[in-house]
């Protein structure tokens, strides 16, 4: 079913802000969240880590990543307030991409913190990308599922909301299938990850939309 959602109609949500209101929506009423991670790169530069990694400071970004820690155990704290656990999927093609470098030590003091990532590889996911790749996805448990959107330069840009509980379930049952089919997190990140180099930025990492 992975393979169809982009052709399925949804409520389109945009801008980014109305995504992001409408899904918060759903955090006091679920108990588990799912998320999958297909695209390689994406430009966040709302998180100081990322810029710092993104202008070419590398030991900086890992600095700046550890130094956030504490949000990142006290939005867990609230997570289990509100009664719910945190699951991803994260696809991951090699050679690795400079970004997806930089989010392997940011997941790394998140899965630390609580969430629940599990590494799978293209092949996992190759069944449903016949027609093209699958879609960066969330899950509000079975109420609601959202297909993330970006623009051309991996910036966040909203969302596409579906409500219908047979592609919810369907979608949510393969997911959760890649979910326990896929590598733990810090087995990968011990073996891929750990003894790499600073990565060599590229220019696209920084672009605007439309360059």
């Amino acid at each position: 079913m992975l393979d169809r959602v982009r052709g399925v109609p949804g409520d389109v949500l945009r801008p980014t802000r109305a995504y992001l209101d409408d899904s918060s929506r759903y955090w006091p009423r679920i108990a588990r969240f799912d998320k999958l991670e297909r695209i390689q790169h994406f430009r966040e530069p709302y998180d100081e880590s990322w810029q710092a990694f993104a202008a070419g400071r590398w030991q900086e970004s890992l600095e700046l990543t550890e130094r956030n820690r504490p949000n990142v155990v006290a939005e867990f704290a609230e997570d289990a307030r509100l009664g719910y656990h945190s699951y991803r999927v994260r696809v991951v093609e090699f050679p690795i991409d400079p970004y997806l470098q930089w989010e392997m030590h940011r997941f790394k003091v998140r899965v630390e913190c609580g969430e629940n990532i599990r590494i799978v590889r293209p092949d996992a996911v190759a069944s449903f990308e016949r027609d093209g790749s699958v879609p960066e996805l969330i899950f509000m448990d079975s109420l609601a599922m959202y297909e993330v959107l970006y623009d051309d330069t991996g910036l966040l840009a909203g969302g596409r909301k579906f409500t219908d509980p047979d592609l919810i379930a369907r979608c949510l049952a393969e997911v959760r299938a890649l979910h326990a089919g896929g590598e733990e997190f810090q087995a990968f990140f011990d073996r891929e990850i750990a003894a790499l180099p600073p990565p060599v930025v590229e220019s696209e990492l920084t672009r605007s939309p439309g360059r």
